[in-house]
């Protein structure tokens, strides 16, 4: 199997990125294509000492910052990690294709650049997050900003998918986002939505509140673009301010460092819990061809757990399932 990789994407780029994919060449005996500027890549290698074996470079002069516009790989920068990756894998050069780079640029490229699975009226961004009693996934995540009923039901349906065959949740639970848990609870298109999930063969719980979703009450979070990014970074921001205050709580005072030395293990568990780098990355789902996101400050380990991923989605037959499932 061949990965292609953004060597540009993200903070960290590109020495994690190098690095992430090494350790997967070696862990899952892989092949992988990194592209990004060729010199730069090798050079980052040389002086970290770290082996390119099984990792072929792909030159592109170009990178796509997070200050540029959506529709930047597409127009004005052809030449990119980014748009060349997307290239390399419309042109089956490659079993799928992870970026950390601008997350509008890489929805567009995947959306526009690669096909759909026939059918499915628009990709969504499906992140995966933790909740008190394991993960849930998000979908969409910011993709799709306006939507019409039958997308967030194929939405439901590629989330199910996923979730069943790549994560191995039996039977996943299917929540719709609202406002209450009424079933005449939201807006024309929620309603909308809720009777085409109701009348539907999908695991449809029905509507959840957002309190609700950090406790685990399903395993697929439906809803538009715009509610999902609102739940996504506010869910993120909560949990850095959690964090961060748990740490000043023992570290501020000598009462509480001896309380952190007795429960040192179950913080680090918490913390390991609700770290994003164990779910490597986000895929774009509904295109013909495997795309996934990972986090814009990924190190090694969460480039590598992306890359499981994309292996795992691979072998599962995730895009004929929901071809199927359609």
């Amino acid at each position: 199997m061949k990965i292609i990789v953004d060597a540009f994407g993200g903070d960290n780029a590109p020495l994690e990125i190098i690095k992430g994919c090494a350790d997967s060449v070696s862990e899952f005996g892989i092949n992988i294509i990194l592209t990004g500027k060729e010199e730069t890549i090798r050079n980052t290698a040389k002086e970290n000492n770290i082996s390119l074996d099984g990792i072929e470079i792909v030159n592109c002069e170009e990178i796509i910052s997070m200050e540029d516009s959506a529709d930047a790989v597409l127009k004005t920068k052809k030449d990119s990690s980014m748009a060349v990756g997307l290239k390399l894998l419309n042109e089956d050069k490659g079993q799928a294709f992870i970026s950390a780079g601008n997350s509008g640029a890489l929805c567009m490229g995947a959306t526009l650049g690669i096909r759909r699975i026939k059918g499915i009226k628009r990709p969504a961004f499906a992140p995966v997050l933790p909740d008190e009693k394991g993960f849930f996934m998000l979908m969409d995540g910011g993709a799709n900003i306006n939507c019409r009923p039958e997308m967030l039901y194929q939405f439901a349906l590629m989330g199910s998918v996923y979730m069943e065959k790549v994560m191995g949740v039996n039977k996943p639970r299917i929540g719709l986002a609202n406002v209450g848990t009424e079933e005449h609870k939201g807006n024309e298109l929620y309603r909308n939505t809720y009777e085409l999930l109701k009348n539907s063969n999908l695991n449809f719980i029905g509507n959840v509140e957002g309190r609700d979703i950090p406790k685990g009450v399903c395993d697929v979070v439906v809803c538009d673009g715009f509610t999902g990014n609102l739940i996504l970074k506010t869910y993120e921001g909560v949990a850095i301010t959690l964090m961060k205050q748990i740490k000043h709580m023992f570290a501020d005072s000598t009462k509480g460092k001896l309380a952190a030395a007795l429960v040192m293990k179950d913080l680090k568990h918490m913390k390991k819990h609700f770290d994003y780098n164990a779910y490597g990355g986000a895929p774009i789902l509904g295109t013909s061809k495997p795309v996934f996101k990972a986090h814009g400050d990924s190190k090694a380990v969460t480039i590598k757990n992306a890359i499981k991923l994309s292996i795992d989605y691979v072998n599962a037959k995730a895009i004929e399932e929901i071809s199927s499932a359609l």
